[in-house]
């Protein structure tokens, strides 16, 4: 095939279409040969997909023979070498050493970071294997000058250096021992066939090396992809500082030349084929020079032709974010689908490709995804990572009820009812808990149901989730079978029979596959905590892929950056142009910094720069291109990739040769399509914002009776008064429990009022304190299952005893009443109002004091005047005879006792004539709301508009603004009878959603 000396090095030009441009050259020099000549050609190319579409051009042309094509990892055995060790073993092994730092040095990084630092240990030994860098290397490092963490890092890796000597190598140690012994067998016998290596770039040592001895044999070539060969030689020469030149696309081609002792001019046409630009590919060219040498923008950009011509067919858009931009995206490939064209979206943001596919699916498109999707993510991932973090951890509701209703969850057994039964165990928990249910709390629920199943249900799941929070410290290979035997076991459902659909498809058979080696490589593993295991197993799970088949659409594509060159669509976008996206940054090296690697002969932290570089200068050759970047993310404004940048910035100073213009053209053309995108998401009409209400309906169901603190909700937010007793609209508690306000309110409730209620006839202030902190951690311990909160609250407490007791004292009073409910008759409007006290006190004179609790701050008295009338209203019932056991009183006063982080009183003294006063506006309010006119407006008077209200969603609060003025509507039939609306004590206002209304909480 070849009749040239060697070394022999091709090259074709960005934007060509190299697997079609690589089958042409090779048909061309085998024109004159017989047929089988090609099957002796032995092609390696550097990823699958190049494999699958060289086979498809040749395969297209009609029956054949095929080369023997194969990847650049596929090396020839070579015998007598040993089998490689497993990655996973000897990350493992590693991350026992990393441990033993972390525990030696606990500043080095925190436990969590083990797994972390062990995968980037492991990732540096097989980069200094690949390189051909011994240990001895970084141990000859002068690190005098440099900070104390890299002379530790020094010391660590003399510890880690017997692993490059070992009798079974890693895989990367084993690839380079096959290059080098296989140059050796070449040296002596070399193939008499042709050998080809197209598509690399040699930016890994062993592949490069490979490279080498193919480019010397008698029958070898190479042919690069993306070759400038309109870089001047001056520009060449100055890509010999790595310092400067590691993130140019063409330093690993300068570096590769000068392994072979050749020139760029030693670099040949691999064939005929024309770039789809050439004006455009100069244009990139000279954007994209080293830093150093930019100033030559100034001469050789005048000597650029007219740039029309080389941004004719180039779009620029920039979308004010990353929907607008997927959805552009999304409409440029549909109209190439329309068309029949090839197109390809190119891009590393693995989120922008999820937007894209999602709004390609409104019109059923499926474009051919080469990633996959993240094994984590996947249905059987879900499942193992939710089960692995249920060790060494109290058990949730909210972790239960996550397990129950996963969708691979009792795919074994009967998974209606056990659906069923999982929607009644959430009603239950959220309704009374516990926060953290075990077995015999699930016994205890279900005992009160029918014997329709649920008990042997009940019992299946205790016996699984009972006793994981004690799983301390043990080997790596307990915790794998543990977690499996419990996944498969939640999978299999009640029957205990087979796993179910775990494992079942493409997603549950990589998701076996990874936990399969796992537990094969879990003896070399240690002993972990639950936490270790539990960050080891995300850090296997999230380096699986789950490649699944779908029907996708035959002319879209999304790819890598890497599979830029195996283009072959006629349309490229190139997409997420932002720097730390594309190129993405460089991942920071906790073992070598940038001059220790230099020094060391490694790679510098900019080669994959570079090599991103290299794939946007081969992409941006295509014959039509798209640009794309979103000016702002959730969080900030971005920065614009840096080839995009100095793009711009030459187009922008060449007013000459049209740059101005035909930058202002390209971004004119992204316009037209964020236009497009605008209006599809555009509503059909203009959908009308929606007002403040006030809903006015009928006297009949308007509440007829209410708390004080309903009072108090009556005046700030009379909408919630309309949602809770007329609409019968409960907010549903929260499943996931928090130590909250609202508990904590009632904790300190009940624990003054068991100190009241046992108080002893005389005691010393210090007995008294001690027997109010024993019952308070009393009532902690039974009531508050988080231990820091209990620990928070009794301090709390601890700050107030003093002031509470001291307060004790003052008041002078004998408690009468102690949560204890009264209710009074407004007999003219046939309402009825309730409340329960903390706690009335008849002071020595038989006259009462009534006191109120509060964890936060008091009302002030402006506050109790106009809204927070809950104790003065409770003052106005006493005086009426509204309690129970309670003789008819003057009240004396009223007090607030705020016990917060700054303990205050907010005392009020009463008479008759502001009670009274008090009681005729309770009658005027209620009287008010028993006319049909009276609308219950949203948000009347809150306290602060962050406050939130739990119907602030059904009135549409954000819509409006609090300035705007309520808009009242009338709603229900006229006349409607008050027992459509059932009663607070009837059995339908007992259904499972009903929960106490915040307001009513006393």
């Amino acid at each position: 095939m070849f009749d040239s000396p060697g070394p022999r090095l091709f090259g074709l030009l960005p934007g060509v279409d190299f697997p079609a441009a690589l089958v042409a050259g090779l048909r061309a020099r085998l024109a004159d040969a017989p047929p089988e000549a090609m099957a002796r050609v032995e092609l390696y190319v550097n990823t699958q997909r190049m494999r699958r579409r060289i086979t498809e051009l040749m395969t297209a042309e009609g029956a054949g023979f095929l080369p023997r094509i194969r990847l650049v990892t596929e090396l020839p055995p070579v015998p007598g070498l040993p089998a490689p060790v497993p990655a996973l073993r000897r990350r493992l092994e590693l991350a026992q050493l990393v441990a033993r730092l972390i525990e030696a040095q606990p500043d080095l990084a925190p436990r969590s970071a083990l797994f972390d630092l062990a995968d980037s240990l492991a990732e540096l030994i097989d980069e200094m294997q690949g390189e051909g860098v011994a240990p001895e290397a970084i141990s000859r490092l002068d690190v005098a000058d440099h900070s104390a963490h890299w002379q530790r890092t020094q010391a660590f890796m003399s510890i880690v250096a017997p692993m490059f000597g070992a009798d079974a190598p890693d895989a990367q140690a084993l690839a380079r021992m096959t290059v080098e012994r296989l140059v050796a067998r070449w040296q002596a016998v070399p193939p008499p066939h042709p050998v080809i290596v197209a598509g690399s770039t040699g930016s890994r040592g062993t592949t490069a090396l490979f490279m080498q001895a193919v480019a010397r044999l008698p029958q070898g070539a190479l042919v690069l992809p993306g070759f400038d060969f309109d870089l001047p030689a001056a520009v060449w020469a100055g890509l010999d500082d790595a310092l400067t030149a590691e993130d140019h696309p063409q330093f690993r081609f300068h570096r590769l030349l000068g392994m072979l002792d050749a020139t760029p001019s030693d670099v040949r046409r691999w064939s005929s084929d024309a770039a789809p630009s050439p004006g455009r590919n100069r244009l990139i060219s000279l954007s994209l020079r080293p830093a150093p040498v930019t100033d030559q923008w100034l001469t050789e950009g005048k000597l650029l032709p007219d740039l029309s011509g080389a941004a004719e067919a180039m779009t620029l858009i920039e979308a004010p974010g990353p929907r607008a931009e997927a959805l552009a995206v999304a409409l440029i490939l549909r109209r190439a689908a329309e068309e029949g064209r090839r197109a390809a979206l190119i891009t590393s943001d693995r989120e922008l490709t999820r937007q894209v596919a999602a709004a390609l699916d409104r019109w059923g498109i499926v474009p051919d995804d080469s990633a996959g999707r993240p094994l984590a993510l996947s249905a059987p991932g879900r499942l193992l990572r939710h089960v692995a973090r249920l060790f060494g951890r109290r058990l949730t509701g909210e972790a239960l009820l996550t397990l129950l209703k996963h969708p691979l969850t009792a795919t074994g057994s009967d998974r209606g009812n056990h659906l069923r039964w999982t929607r009644d165990l959430e009603l239950q928990l959220r309704r009374r808990g516990p926060p953290f249910p075990t077995g015999a709390d699930l016994a205890a629920w279900a005992a009160g149901r029918p014997a329709d199943g649920v008990a042997d249900w009940a019992a299946w799941l205790g016996q699984l989730m009972d006793g994981l929070e004690a799983v301390r410290i043990r080997p790596l290979a307990e915790h794998v079978a543990a977690h499996l035997a419990l996944t498969e076991a939640l999978a299999a459902g009640p029957s205990r029979v087979g796993t179910g659909e775990l494992w079942l498809k493409e997603a549950g058979e990589a998701a076996l596959a990874a936990v399969t080696d796992l537990r094969r490589e879990a003896p070399h593993g240690g002993e972990l905590t639950p936490a270790d295991y539990t960050d080891l197993f995300d850090a296997i799970l999230a380096r699986g892929e789950v490649r699944e088949t779908v029907q996708a659409h035959p002319g879209l594509m999304i790819w890598g950056t890497l599979e830029a060159r195996v283009q072959g669509a006629e349309l490229v976008i190139l997409g997420g142009l932002n720097d730390g996206t594309w190129p993405q940054l460089p991942p920071p090296d906790p073992w070598l910094n940038r001059q220790m690697r230099l020094k060391a002969g490694l790679l510098l932290p900019e080669r994959r720069i570079g090599l991103a570089a290299h794939d946007y200068q081969q992409a941006v050759g295509a014959p039509e291109v798209v640009l794309t970047r979103a000016v702002r993310n959730a969080e900030a404004e971005t920065v614009p990739s840096r080839w995009l940048n100095r793009l711009t910035n030459l187009m922008s100073g060449l007013p000459a040769q049209g740059g101005p213009e035909a930058l202002a053209a390209m971004r004119r053309r992204g316009q037209e399509w964020l236009a497009l995108a605008q209006a599809l998401e555009a509503p059909g009409e203009a959908v009308p914002l929606a007002r403040r209400p006030a809903p006015r309906p009928p006297v009949e169901v308007r509440p007829r009776q209410l708390a004080v603190t309903g009072i108090r909700t009556l005046i700030r937010d009379p909408y919630a008064i309309y949602a809770r007793h007329i609409l019968r609209l409960r907010p549903l508690d929260p499943l996931h429990r928090a130590p909250d306000a609202r508990l904590r309110g009632s904790i300190l409730h009940r624990i003054l009022e068991d100190f009241v209620k046992g108080r002893p006839e005389a005691t010393d202030r210090a007995a008294e304190r001690a027997r109010l902190m024993a019952i308070a951690g009393t009532v902690l311990a039974d009531e508050v299952p988080w231990p820091a909160a209990r620990a928070l609250w009794l301090a709390r407490l601890d700050r107030a005893a003093d002031f509470f007791l001291e307060a004790e004292a003052a008041q002078g009073g004998s408690p009468v009443v102690l949560e204890e409910e009264g209710r009074a008759e407004l007999a003219a409007l046939g309402f009825t109002l309730t409340a329960k006290p903390d706690r009335i006190d008849v002071l020595p004179d038989g006259r009462l004091h009534i006191l109120d609790y509060k964890t936060g701050t008091p009302p002030t008295k402006k506050q109790q005047e106009q809204f927070d009338k809950q104790l003065l209203l409770e003052a106005a019932m006493a005086e009426r005879g509204a309690f129970r056991g309670l003789e008819v009183a003057e009240v004396a006063r009223i007090s607030y006792i705020g016990l917060g982080s700054s303990p205050k009183i907010e005392a009020v003294e009463t008479d008759a004539a502001l009670l009274g006063q008090v009681w005729e506006g309770l009658h005027a309010l209620v009287g008010r709301y028993m006319v049909r006119s009276q609308g219950y407006a949203s948000r009347r008077a809150m306290f602060g508009e962050r406050f939130p209200g739990d119907y602030d969603h059904l009135a549409r609060f954000g819509e409006w603004e609090m300035s705007d003025p309520p808009e009242p509507e009338t709603v229900g039939a006229e006349g409607q009878a008050a027992g459509t609306v059932p009663d607070e004590e009837t059995p339908a206002a007992r259904r499972p959603l009903a929960q106490p209304a915040p307001e009513e909480a006393e």
